[in-house]
C-alpha cells in the first residue's frame, strides 16, 4: 500500500490519506469544493462540482492516472434536487469515458458544501 498525494488538490483536512495506491488501484478520499489554500470555491452547486472533479483529476495526474482509468465514482449531494446540474458538468467531465457510479443524497457534508465525490481508478 502506497499513500498517495497532490500538490495540485487539497491536503487532507482530518486524520486520513488524500489518496492510496493498492494493487494497482487508485483509491480517493472523498474530495469536496475545497482549493489548495483549504478555501471553499463557490457557494453554486455548478462550482463547487467543477471544482471537486478538478480535484479528482490532479489527484488522479498527480500520480501516474487519469479521469479515463476511474473504474467507479460515488457522489454524494445535500440536495438531489441538483441532480441535472451535476450530471451536465460530470458528463463533460468524463466524456466517452463512462464509470460505473453511486449518487446518495445526504443531510449535510463537511463544511456545509454541497457536493463531495470520491474515485476508484486504475494507475498506469
Amino acid at each position: 500500500m502506497e499513500f498517495l498525494k497532490s500538490e495540485n488538490a487539497p491536503q487532507a483536512i482530518g486524520p486520513y490519506s488524500v489518496a492510496i495506491k493498492n494493487d494497482g488501484l487508485i483509491y480517493t478520499s472523498g474530495q469536496i469544493a475545497l482549493n489548495t489554500n483549504g478555501d471553499i470555491v463557490g457557494d453554486d452547486i455548478k462550482s463547487q462540482t467543477i471544482q471537486v472533479l478538478h480535484n479528482l483529476k490532479a489527484i488522479l495526474q498527480d500520480n501516474n492516472s487519469s479521469m479515463d482509468n476511474v473504474i467507479k465514482v460515488t457522489i454524494f449531494m445535500a440536495n438531489m434536487g441538483d441532480f441535472e446540474v451535476v450530471n451536465e458538468i460530470y458528463a463533460k467531465a468524463f466524456g466517452n469515458h463512462k464509470p460505473v457510479r453511486s449518487t446518495v443524497g445526504v443531510k449535510t457534508l463537511p463544511k456545509n458544501v454541497l457536493i463531495e465525490m470520491d474515485v476508484i481508478a486504475k494507475h498506469n
